[in-house]
């Protein structure tokens, strides 16, 4: 089972039973606050505010909720966020990158630092595991945005990079300063994404046992589960029976 990238479609569809909707929401409505706060409240000329709207919505987010979110950012409320970036190494050797939107950065250090601990992995200083991953512009599709094949021959024609699709959907990468560019393109194809952003894609990937499969997946679980948290990357690779065993 290739990577972290194949491993959010895995947790998206183990959502409904493991993940409340509130938490889910929390996340979402930070991202739109901040970005209406850091930046103009007309996502038209806002790309980071576009791409959280785009995931607001492909979760269920109502519109009077995102509005709300919007509002509050734009007029200086919603708390004094800023955004931090955590490394580290977990089972198996594995590189991984946390993004987080965080009012204390002593509290969001010492509970990614403790998950860390309990799960088999060592927290990292700045840029300790970086090296490992490229920064790329990523856009998401679900499955119904078409075949492979059409995605790919979509993507290539709006100037994106790479395209890898899943069972449950189909992931286009790009250069950062393309991600405006390819996305409008899409949307004029494929219609409106289900998400867009920068993200950390793995250069290499590191093949980890099944013995030390779960420990990783159950340090990812915690780490995406905390609410400052809102991104989690890593560079595993891992076998389809391990996963298997850990959706049961």
């Amino acid at each position: 089972m290739a990577g972290h990238s194949h491993w959010k479609g895995i947790k998206h569809r183990k959502g409904a039973q493991d993940v409340k909707r509130a938490k889910i929401f929390t996340k979402l409505i930070r991202e739109l606050t901040v970005s209406a706060k850091q930046g103009l409240a007309d996502p038209g000329m806002n790309p980071r505010l576009r791409a959280a709207i785009q995931a607001a919505r492909a979760a269920n987010m109502s519109r009077d909720t995102i509005e709300r979110a919007i509002k509050r950012g734009s007029g200086g409320e919603g708390g004094n966020y800023e955004e931090v970036r955590y490394e580290g190494y977990g089972p198996g050797g594995t590189a991984i990158i946390i993004e987080a939107l965080t009012d204390n950065r002593n509290r969001t250090a010492a509970e990614v630092r403790t998950a860390f601990g309990k799960h088999g992995g060592v927290m990292g200083e700045s840029n300790s595991v970086a090296f490992n991953f490229q920064r790329v512009g990523l856009i998401s599709y679900p499955g119904t945005a078409g075949t492979a094949e059409r995605v790919f021959e979509a993507a290539l024609d709006a100037g994106a990079n790479d395209v890898e699709s899943f069972e449950d959907g189909h992931e286009v990468y790009c250069d950062v300063e393309a991600l405006a560019d390819v996305r409008e393109k899409l949307e004029a194809t494929l219609g409106e994404p289900s998400g867009a952003r920068l993200t950390w894609r793995p250069m290499a990937r590191v093949e980890v046992a099944d013995d030390a499969a779960e420990t990783l997946f159950k340090l990812i679980d915690v780490l995406e589960d905390n609410d400052d948290v809102q991104n989690v990357v890593a560079n595993f690779d891992v076998s389809d029976e391990a996963l298997a065993r850990y959706e049961a």
